[in-house]
């Protein structure tokens, strides 16, 4: 049935209705506004007009260049190939008329502001007069020599170029002075050629040519001037350079040697000039150094051809050291100065490369003797340092080279005041101090020398190397600040110490030394031996200063074993039995840690521990005797962590006894895995029961975990595969005992470890039976017994869950 409201309520919900179609309506309205409103807008507003990818001055410059090309390409046309269709007259009067009226046209142009086609016309007009030159040589000069007529050709329309340029009516025009003076790149250099000059007047043209510029550029003011005159100078120069070094590199003899370095000189003195008037900067700087390298490269060729092959380097060597002296006059400005001693410093670095190469075969080429030791003594000190490398020809004169650098180097750290001496000096000493070491490291092997000078000498340059450390470069570095610690606070109170760059190089040198020496005396057992006995005794004495001892205690330590290795090779005694005498040198260490400066502790204990790693390494083939080593390492470990400050170390020294006991086993063919494992356990119960003691909220896994999983791990890994019933009576057993101690103390590790390890052993004694009683039963039995096992899960699921909690919150109580 339809229900009618009541007159006053039919009225209210048409009320109601008629109201939210108002609002719908106005909503709409406004909508229809805000769209009629957008439309208006989007028709009024004007259309941007696309952005053009090329300005109007680049179009106009443009098209005057493609036209002026083609007006150009179509005179050289006109002049090449429909020459001959006029007479002498008429070529005449069409080319010159057509040259005017192109030379005349930009002035006509300036007036009218019109520079840009100016421009191009004047353009058009230069090119026309290079044609009326070529033509006037087909026409009228034809037996004239092209070179000889080229290069004055040139000269005229470089001087004509730069007269229309100049004129007043034409001085708006920036083309015609740049091409004036591209044109005047040209004469010298044809003229050498016309007149057959040879390369040393080939040369000097493009030099004179590359100064010219060099003297425009730093004169004219105007900028495209200036940049052509600046390539021309740059490429001019270069190429002269490269023509007058080559020259002084091929001479034959002391006057072609001469004109060569002559040339080298001018494009010296053109660098200098220019630099002198740069009125300094960066281009001042290089401009110097490039005059003091050409400089010394015209001297030092000179002199080459006149002196023997080997003196070379030693004379260019010379010639960069005297730059030093123009260093030093006062007269220079500072930036000329400054490139001076760039280029003395540069040639002094390319010498010292050069003597580099047979300072590297002294130094490693000893290390072949460890492949060869003990096969006889070599004739002379070259003959010991030539092994696998041939000796470098013409180095006679390197000790020469590097001393002398190394004398600069000293005088330049005392004798300069104009460095900054807070930096430099002690850098400078430094590089002085590696220099010098470097010429009495090679000099046995120039000299030839006997063997055992050569062992004497590099031994007492280790020596000297370490007094140098020892008791400093005060002299000259005490102002090196930042650097190293005053003099008088480096004594055997000292807490810290600062090396001198000096102090450290010869630290380091010293180091270097005694190694290349320790395998050079790899040729005699006699050599041997002492040797590493002085190196031994060096290096333990320079410990007694407490900053030298972090380095040369450890250095000392090292050759000691070494020195013990060698010792059992010349007995003749197996290597298992010589690690019994290096054993003594980690005894050593750990006595000497104890009682040295703190800085020097971990240094020489990590020796230590190297050369009883090594003593092992020696027993490897001998267990028993790999036992012994192991468990006497224990012993001096242990005896390391007597000391407060090492008491972790004793973690190390059951290891090794642990290791030591394995290894014994091992020898004793023993397999049974609990005579590897106890005593692992053992030693790691009592340290959890102590741990226990000491901090009785430590966790129980922390403190029995690693000891109960050692043993009960292997045993029932063991136990699963054993046919006896031993191991399993006896497992079972341990395992019980520790699930009753675990539960008896409410501890998580022994309850959880013991309960699973007397678990997993009964399942492995019922297994068999498990295995009879499912063969005897039908085969439908196993998965009835299935579903019914999964049905009483799902019955009693939430029950189940309720339990595992409650397990879960007994065991959470636990420790």
């Amino acid at each position: 049935m339809t229900h009618i409201p009541p007159p006053a309520e039919e009225l209210r919900l048409l009320d109601a209705e008629l109201w939210q179609l108002d609002a719908r309506r106005a909503q709409l309205l406004a909508r229809r506004a805000w769209l009629i409103t957008t439309l208006h807008r989007a028709r009024s507003a004007p259309v941007a007009p696309p952005r053009p990818e090329a300005g109007a001055t680049s179009v106009q410059n443009l098209l005057l260049l493609l036209g002026g090309v083609l007006l150009t390409i179509a005179a050289m046309v006109f002049t090449l190939v429909s020459w001959g269709h006029l007479g002498i007259a008429g070529r005449a009067v069409v080319l010159g008329a057509v040259t005017l009226a192109a030379l005349a046209g930009p002035t006509v142009l300036l007036k009218r502001g019109l520079r840009s086609t100016a421009e191009s016309v004047a353009g058009l007009g230069l090119a026309l007069t290079v044609l009326d030159a070529y033509a006037l040589h087909e026409v009228a000069l034809t037996a004239t020599d092209g070179t000889a007529y080229a290069a004055l050709a040139s000269a005229v329309l470089a001087w004509a170029w730069a007269s229309y340029g100049l004129l007043p009516r034409t001085t708006g025009l920036r083309l015609p002075l740049p091409a004036a003076l591209v044109a005047a790149q040209l004469p010298l250099l044809l003229w050498a050629l016309a007149v057959d000059a040879g390369p040393y007047g080939i040369t000097a043209a493009l030099l004179v040519t590359a100064g010219v510029d060099t003297v425009v550029a730093l004169r004219v003011t105007a900028g495209s001037v200036r940049v052509v005159a600046a390539v021309g100078a740059y490429g001019m120069g270069a190429s002269g350079v490269l023509a007058a070094g080559g020259l002084s590199w091929t001479a034959t003899g002391p006057g072609s040697a001469a004109r060569a370095g002559a040339l080298l000189v001018l494009a010296a003195l053109v660098a200098l000039g220019a630099a002198w008037q740069s009125r300094g900067g960066a281009r001042a700087v290089g401009l110097s150094v490039v005059s003091g390298l050409l400089t010394v490269a015209a001297f030092g060729g000179a002199a080459r051809s006149a002196l023997p092959e080997v003196w070379t380097v030693p004379v260019h060597l010379a010639c960069g050291i005297a730059l030093l002296a123009a260093v030093r006059a006062g007269r220079l400005p500072d930036a000329l100065r400054r490139g001076l001693a760039w280029a003395s410093g540069t040639v002094q670095a390319l010498a010292v490369l050069w003597a580099l190469p047979v300072v590297g075969l002294v130094l490693l080429a000893p290390i072949g003797w460890a492949s060869r030791a003990w096969n006889g003594v070599p004739s002379d000190a070259r003959a010991a340092v030539t092994l696998d490398a041939p000796w470098p020809p013409h180095m006679a004169t390197a000790p020469v080279v590097l001393a002398a650098v190394a004398a600069v180097a000293a005088v330049a750290a005392v004798l300069m005041p104009a460095v900054p001496a807070a930096t430099w000096r002690p850098r400078a000493l430094a590089g002085a101090l590696g220099l010098a070491w470097a010429t009495a490291l090679i000099l046995p092997a120039i000299l030839e020398l006997p063997y055992a000078a050569g062992l004497l000498a590099q031994g007492a340059m280790a020596a000297g190397a370490l007094a140098v450390v020892a008791y400093g470069i005060r002299a000259t570095s005490t102002d090196a600040a930042d650097v190293t610690a005053p003099a008088d606070a480096v004594d055997e109170g000292t807490t810290a110490h600062r090396f001198t760059p000096a102090q450290l190089t010869a630290l380091m040198l010293a180091l270097i030394t005694s190694f290349s020496l320790a395998f050079l005396s790899l040729a005699s057992q006699t050599a041997t031996l002492a040797v590493l006995s002085a190196l031994t005794a060096l290096f333990a004495a320079a410990s007694w200063a407490s900053h030298l001892a972090p380095v040369t205690a450890p250095a000392a330590l090292a050759y000691a074993a070494a020195l013990a290795c060698a010792t059992g090779a010349a007995a003749d005694w197996r290597p298992s039995h010589t690690a019994l005498l290096v054993l003594a040198i980690p005894v050593v260490a750990a006595l000497v840690a104890a009682r040295v400066d703190a800085r020097a502790t971990v240094p020489i204990e990590a020796a230590g521990a190297a050369a009883a790693l090594l003593a092992a390494g020696l027993t490897l083939t001998d267990p028993p005797l790999l036992a012994l080593v192991l468990a006497l390492c224990g012993v001096i470990t242990a005896g390391t962590a007597v000391r407060a400050d090492r008491r972790p170390v004793g973690y190390a020294a059951t290891a090794l006894f642990v290791l030591a006991t394995w290894v014994r086993l091992a020898s004793w063919d023993v397999a049974t895995p609990e005579a590897y494992t106890l005593p692992v356990s053992i030693p790691a119960l009592l340290v959890g029961v102590l741990r226990r003691r000491r901090d009785p909220g430590a966790s129980s896994w922390t403190a029995y975990g690693p000891g109960l999983a050692a043993t009960l791990v292997p045993s029932l890994v063991a136990s699963w595969g054993d046919a006896h019933w031993t191991r399993p009576l006896l497992l079972g057993s341990a395992a019980l005992l520790v699930t009753l101690l675990g539960a008896r103390h409410q501890l998580q590790a022994p309850l959880l470890l013991g309960g699973s390890a007397l678990a997993l052993v009964a399942l492995h004694e019922l297994a068999p039976y498990l295995v009879q009683v499912t063969g005897a039963l039908p085969r439908w039995v196993p998965p009835a017994l299935a579903g019914l096992l999964l049905l009483a899960l799902g019955t009693t699921y939430e029950q189940r869950i309720r339990d595992v909690r409650r397990v879960r919150e007994v065991l959470g109580k636990m420790n």
